[in-house]
């Protein structure tokens, strides 16, 4: 009940700052509609919406990051997050509470993001609640890198680390905008070390209906968030513990 408590509070905390959260939803948006009339002024295919919104989906998961760590870096700043550390809560649950209320919010954008793309040609089909339940692990991926970020920096430094680091990272190492095999070598294969690629892959194979496909790409995210969400769960409990190095 407690844990619950604590998640429907970071609930309340988000959705006290409506216009960063109408910014996180509509930036991604924005570009959706941008890409889309610039590829229906072109001759070749070079934004296929069929592509095109499983990436600017993944891509828009970027900010769900920078709102995640934002609220755990400013929490650290005030005596709440000091008088909770009394509570019976563990590191585990303290992290679990803040990613609760996020990952409803991660749903709803991208689902806001592939009703936008129907009215730009996207086919409307049962591929469509795949690719959102295909979305759920990069989801939980961005939460806990912003959750990493925001135990161990402070409010200021999680604006240039998942504001401006990570969304860049995301564009342009996740083939969002090209195909990696256009650029390929080195790029191509740091690109594929990393999970955004394999997110923004499992999400266009979800969407093509190409279902052997989605595992390879989404055991590589599971992975990644598997790991930040552990050592998210260190970093906080360090905090707990009065490390702050």
């Amino acid at each position: 009940m407690k844990l619950l408590a604590f998640a429907s509070r970071n609930r309340r905390e988000l959705l006290r700052d409506p216009w960063n959260l109408a910014f996180g939803i509509g930036f991604p948006l924005v570009l959706l509609l941008l890409l889309s009339a610039i590829q229906a002024n072109i001759p070749v295919s070079l934004f296929n919406i069929e592509k095109l919104a499983p990436g600017i989906a993944v891509f828009g998961l970027s900010f769900i990051s920078l709102f995640s760590a934002t609220l755990i870096a400013k929490d650290r700043t005030t005596s709440f997050l000091m008088r909770l550390f009394a509570s019976p809560l563990s590191a585990s649950d303290f992290i679990l509470g803040y990613a609760l209320p996020l990952l409803p919010m991660a749903i709803l954008q991208s689902t806001v993001c592939f009703v936008v793309s129907f009215f730009l040609g996207l086919p409307v089909n049962v591929n469509v609640l795949l690719v959102l339940v295909v979305l759920i692990p990069p989801a939980i991926l961005y939460i806990g890198i912003g959750l990493l970020a925001g135990s161990i920096l402070t409010d200021k430094q999680v604006g240039g680390v998942c504001g401006a680091l990570l969304t860049n990272v995301s564009a342009w190492l996740s083939g969002t905008w090209f195909d990696l095999n256009l650029v390929g070598g080195a790029f191509k294969r740091i690109a594929y070390a990393l999970p955004f690629a394999h997110a923004v892959d499992a999400a266009k194979a979800a969407i093509a209906g190409d279902y052997a496909s989605i595992l390879p790409h989404l055991w590589w995210v599971i992975g990644y968030a598997t790991v930040i969400m552990v050592i998210a769960v260190v970093a906080f409990k360090r905090k707990m513990n009065g490390d702050n190095v």
